[in-house]
């Protein structure tokens, strides 16, 4: 397929116009990546702070990944699970071993994984824990970001994304995030609690990072109830926040683990539920499955990207310049009053930004951003979120430093 010969400009025209209005991107055209840059269609070259919401944690065109997907796509793409492939059983070897697990249910999508480990707890609530039918509920964080299904929105308490799409799926019980306290009052008054739903680090909240023993409680104490600790790591898992997955911090294995973005490297939709036999095989043929889910493709891809993230030493890095990046934020919001802290960990970060005197101040500063050669982009008003792919060396690192303190302090 030939490049496109059209404008920045003209290619923004058309996405307005045919394209639904669901999301509000910086005013850039990308058409290339490579490593920790893209470049736009003007070939300005960008420094990628945002890693598609951690889904390129290692890199733009990582060639092996790459490769893998041509090699594998040229041969055999798609089955459906109605027949074995070839690469399947091999990839699901790879991954469970790999993060210590029985079995692996594979999906394409974060949303898709996170309906799959609702619906397996659930159906070990009633199969297993012996909860009355129809009476099984999730006990969720407030804040939440999980996905964008009819069932993830009903339990979200963010108003863009439940607004107007009810009648709510009943189920679901909210409670504050960071607060163990309030999950210890719910098990112990609630039977019928099948599962506890958690972000390790609460990513689109802003890079919300609990307290220090937070997950470890909440794990004894979903274990002391018979409950399943479910931990959503599509955005922090796969060596973002400086380990393999957030919860290793504190030593918690999730009952149920949920994985996405990066376990492709960002070049395939490539998801998957993890947990052990005594809960896994609660699901019988024909009780769920994917056309795509477990395709060669994706099977192929997976196991490139794993074998990255360990090969290139990935957790390691995001660690010291996650360290390094925090250190030099602390010390620009000592400087300016617009920035008023940073936190997160290993290199799933955020800055808070003083907008009180302009709601519009972290968009205009991702704008100047841009405008310097790095991309980032807000949440929640005042809150930008900065995750680099975790490849970024620290000459680079010191590059974009460089950018985000002229753009603050200017």
């Amino acid at each position: 397929m030939e490049v496109t010969k059209k404008s920045a400009a003209e290619l923004m025209k058309l996405e307005n116009k045919y394209g639904a209005h669901n999301y509000h991107p910086l005013p850039v055209v990308l058409s290339e990546g490579k490593g920790v840059y893209v470049w736009d269609t003007d070939k300005k070259r960008y420094y990628d702070f945002l890693s598609a919401y951690s889904a390129v944690n290692q890199g733009h065109g990582h060639p092996k990944i790459v490769d893998a997907l041509i090699r594998q796509s040229t041969r055999l793409s798609l089955t459906s699970r109605a027949f074995y492939n070839d690469r399947l059983g091999e990839y699901e070897a790879y991954i469970t071993n790999y993060f210590g697990y029985e079995k692996v249910l594979p999906m394409n999508t974060g949303a898709e994984a996170v309906e799959t480990a609702l619906k397996l707890c659930r159906k070990w609530g009633y199969e297993r824990k012996g909860i009355p039918a129809d009476q099984a509920k999730i006990v969720v964080c407030e804040q939440n970001f999980h996905g964008r299904t009819t069932t993830i929105v009903s339990f979200s308490t963010d108003p863009d994304a439940y607004t107007n799409y009810g009648p709510r799926t009943p189920g679901f019980i909210t409670i504050p995030y960071n607060d163990s306290t309030a999950l210890k009052k719910v098990l112990e008054e609630d039977p019928t609690i099948a599962g506890f739903l958690v972000e390790p680090i609460q990513g689109e909240a802003g890079a919300r990072v609990p307290d220090e023993g937070y997950l470890s409680t909440c794990a004894t104490l979903c274990k002391k109830h018979n409950v399943l600790f479910i931990a959503d790591e599509v955005q922090t898992g796969l060596a973002r926040t400086g380990k393999l997955l957030a919860c290793d911090h504190e030593n918690v294995r999730p009952d149920v683990l949920i994985l996405g973005k990066a376990l492709s490297g960002g070049v395939y939709p490539v998801s998957a539920v993890l947990a052990d036999s005594i809960y896994m095989d609660v699901f019988q043929p024909g009780q769920h499955g994917s056309t795509f889910g477990g395709n060669p493709v994706a099977a192929a891809v997976a196991i490139a990207a794993l074998e990255v993230i360990q090969k290139e030493k990935l957790a390691e890095n995001a660690t010291e310049m996650g360290a390094y990046f925090r250190q030099e934020m602390t010390q620009l919001c000592k400087e300016s009053p617009v920035a008023s802290s940073v936190r997160g960990k290993g290199l799933l970060n955020a800055l808070i930004i003083n907008n009180q005197d302009n709601k519009n101040l972290a968009w205009d500063i991702c704008i100047q951003l841009a405008e310097n050669g790095l991309l980032a982009k807000p949440t929640h008003t005042n809150i930008i979120r900065f995750a680099p792919p975790l490849v970024i060396t620290r000459p680079q690192m010191d590059e974009c430093i460089a950018i985000i303190r002229k753009v603050i302090l200017d």
